[in-house]
């Protein structure tokens, strides 16, 4: 399998892993620079050249694993009978420097509608490295045509355009998943975070909107069998105080600002769920 079709089945694992790259090659050595592996928990794809230098890249990688490790490093093996060989000689005669760099598993955000300010807020999130679901019952809203410009970012876009119950695809999320609820009818607010709160997987639930809507909607909840410490999970109004006005962009760079302050908040954490 090629290293970069590995690199995607991890993604759709959710498992992290390390990408090794031969960067420097000196004198004799079974691969030249460029070449690539990929090490998951317990699989591998691709080759840095075998023997010793590969068995100690995986090693190494799996202690990055091991640790959660964020950041790249370097190995440098020499390739002699008379260098020291945890795993087996290897007698190329050169030395050969890689590059571990940590796959983590991405963040996972599903914005549930993508009305005016659901578009201008997936715009800015689909500039980062995170899988990013997009649930609207109104079909025009995720068109081809709209989502294009987002498909030209680093985010990953998996449209969920449901004609009816978009409260099923919270039950579709991955653990750890950021939910928004931000659709057009207060009617679909309500069920979805039913749903979100029953469901044991979100990491984090936010509501935009008014605080007389979240009253309501706090009311209903209630009285459809949830516990008060459930609906305390909520977290509304989302954004950033500071930022005011009315304007769809506005309010988005508020709430993105305020959900990736979260989402890096709990990768410093260490936090995979």
């Amino acid at each position: 399998m090629h290293w970069v079709r590995a690199v995607e089945l991890l993604r759709d694992r959710r498992e992290p892993g390390v990408l090794v790259t031969v960067t420097r090659v000196r004198g004799h050595a079974p691969r030249d620079a460029g070449a690539k592996m990929v090490v998951g928990g317990g699989q591998t794809w691709g080759t840095v050249g075998g023997g010793n230098l590969e068995a100690e890249a995986v090693e190494r990688a799996r202690a990055l694993l091991a640790a959660s490790a964020a950041e790249p490093e370097e190995l440098t093996s020499a390739l002699s009978d008379r260098a020291p060989a945890r795993h087996g000689m290897q007698c190329c005669g050169g030395e050969v420097t890689l590059l571990l760099e940590p796959l983590p598993v991405v963040p996972v955000v599903a914005v549930f509608g993508a009305g005016h300010v659901g578009h201008e807020l997936a715009r800015i999130l689909s500039r980062h490295d995170l899988d990013l679901h997009l649930v609207d019952t109104r079909p025009e809203q995720l068109s081809a045509q709209r989502l294009a410009p987002l498909e030209e970012g680093t985010a990953r876009i998996l449209a969920h355009p449901v004609p009816v119950l978009p409260e099923l695809v919270v039950g579709e999320l991955p653990p750890g998943a950021h939910v928004l609820v931000m659709t057009h009818d207060h009617a679909e607010d309500a069920a979805i975070l039913d749903a979100a709160l029953r469901a044991d997987g979100p990491a984090w639930i936010g509501l935009i909107g008014s605080s007389a809507k979240w009253v309501r909607l706090r009311r209903r909840l209630l009285d459809a069998g949830l516990a008060e410490e459930d609906v305390e999970r909520v977290t509304t109004p989302v954004g950033i105080p500071q930022l005011r006005g009315k304007d769809p962009a506005t309010i988005a760079v508020g709430v993105a600002t305020d959900l990736l302050v979260r989402i890096e908040a709990r990768a410093a954490a260490g936090t995979r769920r």
